[in-house]
């Protein structure tokens, strides 16, 4: 009875020793698992223990979240794939098989999942930077003046009978017709230069005899000062448009060949000419619009009408401000219009604003001109009474008589007139000669 007893102890110590002395048990925890599997089929003893000791492996692998244990186990998994496998067992194989598809795909995952830092990095600084959006610019709503549209309506019906001086004796009236185009736009250009601070019916009065003698760069240049000078009185500053005239021709002859520049910055390197004879000159000449002929007319009636910003005080400015919201259509018409009614309404002294439409929309009607500053005019004589002796700063000093004869028989000299130290003491010399012839 005791033997085979005996001999059983002895096969299950020999047995135990031989599985803690495996190389499966030592090495791997993955072994745990292989002879957890082994001893699960061979027995159904321990069910419950081996199950535990499964889940806590499969927690172990769960936990295990850096790449190189993960690599590590596959390598132990990969060692204990060689566990002797007893013939017949089938399912001792099936789940091998698992377990190294279960490694296989352990190992695919942990190869592409990207190596971290256990620590964590730090913060760094954020630089905030602000793109301009390349997107549609936002549309800046245009200033114009309010009711410029009726009042300018009202304006073309004031000037729809075309009666001013500027429609018979302008710049678009004084060349010849007949004349060859560079002879034209030469004609323009010095109506043009005449205009500046004249009137209109000077300028043509001027304009028509310079064509009666010949007016061409040729006829000009071979033209004496004299004879020109007196050709364009009484034209302004006349004297000053001679040597600007003839100036101009001689350059339009050497760089232009005779024929005025097409464009403004070349009209305006001729002397005496500025920006709004340039514009209107591309105009009439050229038939190019290249920006608005602002006269004294058209500056005076855009400030009143409000036609800009703030107000202006020279033309050029006015020039600007027009341009920036009129409509280009309108540069052209615009100057004639103004200068016309500038002549007939809205004159620059006394306005006829009760004849004028636009006097109900138009911020400066029925207001008083401004008054011209009075020249100083000479001093009236004075008197003897006493207001004038007391209005005059200086000491009032009789003067002396001529004649000592005059003095004896009473026939004294009147009262000077109010006048200065310095004056007295002037007619004092000059009388005293007189005495001692």
């Amino acid at each position: 009875m005791l033997a085979p007893v005996r001999i059983l102890c002895v096969f299950m110590f020999n047995r135990l020793t031989l599985r803690m002395n495996s190389p499966y048990f030592t090495e791997s925890v993955a072994v745990l698992d292989t002879c957890a599997t082994e001893t699960m089929v061979k027995s159904d003893v321990n069910k419950g223990g081996i199950r535990r000791l499964r889940c806590r492996m499969a927690q172990g692998l769960r936990s295990e979240d850096s790449p190189p244990k993960v690599k590590a186990e596959v390598h132990e998994h990969s060692i204990s794939v060689a566990p002797e496998t007893p013939a017949g067992e089938e399912n001792y194989t099936e789940t091998l098989s698992r377990c190294n598809n279960t490694t296989t795909k352990v190992k695919e995952e942990a190869d592409q999942a990207p190596l971290t830092s256990p620590r964590k990095p730090r913060r760094g600084r954020v630089k905030v930077e602000y793109e301009e959006e390349e997107g549609p610019e936002l549309k800046r709503e245009r200033w114009e003046p309010c009711d410029w549209r009726t009042q300018l309506s009202f304006i073309r019906e004031m000037r729809s009978k075309r009666d001013a001086p500027v429609d018979q004796m302008g710049a678009e009236k004084c060349y010849d017709t007949e004349a060859p185009p560079e002879v034209r736009r030469y004609q323009v250009l010095i109506s043009l230069m005449l205009s500046s601070q004249t009137k209109d019916q000077v300028t043509g009065g001027a304009m028509q005899r310079l064509r009666e003698h010949g007016l061409s760069v040729d006829a000009v240049l071979k033209m004496d000062d004299e004879t020109l000078g007196k050709l364009i009185y009484p034209v302004g500053f006349w004297r000053t448009k001679v040597k600007y005239i003839k100036q101009a021709t001689a350059l339009i002859q050497q760089e232009f060949s005779g024929d005025i520049p097409d464009t403004v910055e070349g009209l305006m390197r001729l002397p005496g000419v500025g920006p709004k004879m340039a514009h209107l000159a591309m105009d009439i000449a050229w038939n190019r619009v290249s920006g608005i002929g602002v006269d004294t007319h058209v500056h005076r009636i855009s400030n009143r009408l409000g036609w800009t910003k703030k107000e202006t005080k020279k033309p050029e400015e006015t020039r600007r401000a027009l341009e920036e919201w009129l409509p280009r259509d309108l540069w052209s018409e615009i100057n004639w219009l103004l200068v016309g009614f500038g002549q007939q309404v809205c004159l620059p002294v006394a306005p006829l604003c009760s004849v004028c439409l636009n006097q109900h929309t138009c911020p400066s009607a029925h207001r008083s001109s401004p008054n011209k500053k009075l020249k100083s005019s000479p001093a009236k004589p004075a008197g003897n009474s006493p207001s004038d002796k007391l209005a005059s700063p200086t000491a009032q000093v009789k003067e002396e008589p001529a004649n000592a004869e005059e003095e004896e028989h009473g026939q004294t000299g009147s009262a000077t007139k109010p006048a200065t130290r310095t004056a007295d003491i002037r007619r004092r010399r000059s009388i005293c000669p007189q005495k001692e012839k």
